[in-house]
């Protein structure tokens, strides 16, 4: 099992950046596809981004892509997503989540949450216009 932490949300003006972090527990974390999801208020929740367990792939959703960054170090049991160039409707509640891969899946990438089995209690953004 893996338990996971995210930190680095806050208060932003459109434009600016912030760089979320998520700190997972365990020893096998380097097994783990990782993803981030979001849940603005009254919407359902919806995918950021993701990457590999192995870390040579990575996924977007069309509305981030170029302004948000995926990325991962194993040694450090930590996830980021670096937003850049944010909006206000990227204000959300921002999930990390994991899920164990076997070693011939280690390239792929999960962008379902029902595809995910643990999950971080969330961090909020919010950016001001």
């Amino acid at each position: 099992q893996v338990q996971l932490v995210e930190s680095g949300g806050g208060l932003v003006q459109a434009g600016g950046s912030l760089r979320l972090s998520c700190a997972a527990s365990g020893r096998t974390f380097s097994r783990y596809a990782m993803g981030w999801f979001r849940q603005a208020p009254g919407k359902e929740r919806e995918f950021v981004a993701a990457i590999s367990a192995s870390g040579g792939s990575t996924y977007y959703q069309d509305s981030v892509k170029g302004r948000f960054s995926i990325s991962r170090d194993n040694a450090k049991n930590m996830v980021y997503l670096q937003m850049n160039s944010l909006k206000s409707e990227d204000t959300a509640v921002y999930y990390c989540a994991g899920d164990l891969r076997p070693l011939a899946l280690w390239h792929g990438v999960l962008t379902n949450a029902n595809e995910y089995d643990y999950w971080g209690q969330g961090t909020q953004v919010t950016v001001s216009s």
